[in-house]
């Protein structure tokens, strides 16, 4: 089978290659899927370089979450051959067949197509978490969010949306402050650079922000400690600048704001049953049609480098979805 390959760790991509490897052996407690599309996610990117947490033996096939059809599972798995499911496993999704834990995997919610339910798992399961289980959101509350234009930042601004919730969207790119308009749909739009507080102050009438979603870290969450009202919330949700920013403490306790870090995978795996719920009520709100994972383009896997390039070169606007097999 197909299966993008991360042979050795690199900063330009160059242990990552695309091979021909055997169809992986199922082991009981694990379904057989045949992938019809896997989203490419930041933490993806980072495992080729050796930069996130979690570090995988090498080699190690790449990708975090897919879709497909069930071609094998234990019986009392709870699925069966030709189901549709979405979910993952750290890696292994970037390949023509993937053999997870059953446990691991969900029935696609109806009306989804393959690429969509790829895009839709790891980013909104990510926004979920951070803004109503940790966050707390509610109808009518301002939420600031960073990063925009990423999967988890459009699924951020979609979601809180949906929930009744105002947003504002930052982008670091002008150029990409259109299309987060019109896939976003915020309440307004503006550039994360230099003092950007008096925007925020502006546009919320003086409340500033309720949430503050930072998946940018680095100058952003500077200057974000200034836009959280008092008894809000700065969630912490990673550092694609490239810098991890310190905070002396006795800013939030002037300001009256929580910091809160965000893994949400690790929080489903700590609370399996909220992870259960978390999920549920995603997959609801997308029958319901009230979500709609964005995406910025589908390639075959054999153009993965195209993906990867554009996701490090801050080119996206939504997901990348490859279709393993094209």
């Amino acid at each position: 089978m197909q299966a993008l390959r991360v042979e050795r760790l690199s900063e330009d991509l160059s242990g990552v290659t695309l091979a021909d490897l055997p169809p992986p052996a199922r082991a009981p407690g694990e379904a057989l899927v045949k992938v019809r599309a896997a989203s490419l996610n930041f933490p993806d990117l980072l495992m080729t370089q050796g930069g996130y947490q979690f570090k995988p033996e090498l080699p190690f096939t790449s990708g975090l979450e897919f879709a497909g059809e069930v071609i094998e599972a234990d019986a009392d798995s709870g699925f069966a051959p030709g189901d549709r499911v979405m979910g993952g496993n750290k890696t292994g999704a970037f390949a023509e067949l993937a053999s997870v834990p059953a446990g691991k995997l969900s029935p696609m919610p109806q009306g989804l197509d393959f690429a969509a339910a790829a895009a839709m798992g790891a980013a909104y399961s990510t926004a979920y978490t951070g803004l109503v289980e940790l966050g707390g959101l509610q109808a009518g509350q301002w939420v600031l969010v960073h990063g925009a234009s990423g999967g988890v930042g459009l699924a951020a601004c979609d979601l809180a949306r949906a929930l009744g919730a105002k947003v504002i969207a930052t982008t670091g790119s002008p150029a990409k402050a259109e299309r987060i308009s019109v896939l976003a749909r915020p309440d307004a739009v503006i550039l994360a650079e230099g003092r950007f507080r008096e925007q925020v102050a502006e546009i919320t009438g003086g409340r500033l922000a309720d949430i503050v979603f930072d998946p940018v870290g680095g100058d952003v969450f500077d200057e974000s400690t200034r836009c959280v009202a008092f008894g809000g919330k700065l969630m912490v949700v990673g550092f694609t600048s490239g810098r991890i920013a310190d905070i002396s403490t006795n800013i939030p306790l002037i300001k009256g704001f929580s910091i809160v870090g965000l893994r949400a995978g690790e929080y489903a795996r700590r609370f399996p049953e909220r992870g259960r719920a978390i999920h549920a009520a995603i997959n609801a709100l997308a029958e319901e049609k009230r979500i709609t994972p964005a995406i910025d383009r589908t390639l075959p896997l054999s153009r993965w480098r195209e993906g990867f390039d554009a996701m490090a070169n801050r080119e996206l606007v939504g997901k990348v979805v490859f279709v393993p097999g094209a």
